[in-house]
């Protein structure tokens, strides 16, 4: 197998920059950084390895280091249960919960990202292999490596990543209104405020949304719980939430109007700026497991006409 470091090398390194660069520590802290971070970039680390041994092994008749591959993706799996798990362990800590939707969706991205590492490094492998097999100088064959790997990773990285709102619906300002103690977003009946002082809290502070979708598939997707309460979350981090846990009054809520299908939300943020909260929703993702598209069927498209 040593004889085939100009192809595992190579195809680690690459494996490994491709799953670097899919770990981003942002303004969720998911995954936290330094404990998360190294965590995840060992794990890149050992799939880049398993995808860059495949093509040695077939080659030397080594096939039981082969079925590495098939213990992998076991273990990539237990990736994704660990993830659903620390995530749920801590949500109640959350003053505004992601949701069950976009945990699984996280967890379903981390698994899906080794994935993408091991194959890129395989793909780099087999490549570098096959460019060596025409009397090519090893210098050669690993550059063409390297730009067939940087190929693949940037189409498979293509193929996983995810919508944002603004792709499926429009984002405006929204006008808070009171019918008595009753709130409105756009004269669309939210929730029961009772104390006056809440009220004016709300009148004083409060900034909201509407989200309007552009066609049946977004009206299916935002219809989703998951979805807007991934939403809401988002826009808490953002923005900041004028609450603590003893305050039910203050608590952002996102509700859907039965009649157009649009979605209204409304928060009292710490930085009440409603062209920014607009932003915090538009760049929230379009969870996986919320996605519809009644309109690819013969029948969404004929109930939509």
């Amino acid at each position: 197998m040593f004889k085939y470091g100009y192809i595992i090398v190579p195809a680690i390194i690459i494996g490994f920059l491709s799953r670097l660069s899919m770990l981003k520590v942002d303004y969720r802290q998911y995954p936290s950084y330094p404990q998360g971070v190294f965590s995840h970039l060992t794990l890149g680390i050992i799939a880049s390895a398993l995808g860059s041994v495949a093509v040695p092994a077939i080659v030397s008749n080594e096939f039981s280091a082969f079925t590495f591959l098939a213990l992998a993706a076991q273990q990539f799996r237990d990736v994704r249960s660990m993830e659903r798990q620390s995530l749920d362990n801590i949500e109640p800590t959350e003053l505004v919960q992601r949701g069950t939707a976009y945990i699984e969706d996280i967890a379903k991205a981390f698994e899906a990202r080794n994935y993408v590492t091991m194959l890129v490094s395989l793909i780099t492998s087999i490549t570098i292999y096959l460019i060596s097999k025409f009397n090519v100088s090893i210098v050669y064959s690993v550059a063409g490596g390297i730009i067939i790997g940087g190929i693949a990773f940037f189409l498979l990285n293509r193929s996983i990543s995810r919508q944002n709102i603004e792709e499926i619906a429009d984002v405006k300002p929204a006008t808070i209104s009171f019918n008595g103690a009753t709130l409105r977003i756009n004269d669309i009946p939210i929730m029961n405020v009772g104390l006056e002082a809440s009220r004016e809290i709300y009148l004083r502070n409060g900034i909201a949304v509407e989200i309007i979708p552009y066609d049946e598939n977004g009206i299916t997707t935002l219809s989703n719980i998951g979805q807007r309460q991934a939403i809401v979350h988002n826009a808490a981090i953002l923005l900041g939430l004028r609450k603590d846990v003893d305050e039910p009054d203050f608590a952002p809520i996102a509700r859907r109007n039965s009649h157009t299908g649009s979605v209204v939300m409304v928060i009292v943020a710490l930085e009440p700026d409603v062209e920014c909260l607009v932003e915090a929703v538009k760049k929230t993702l379009v969870l996986e497991s919320a996605k519809r598209k009644p309109l690819q069927t013969y029948i969404g498209r004929k109930a939509a006409d």
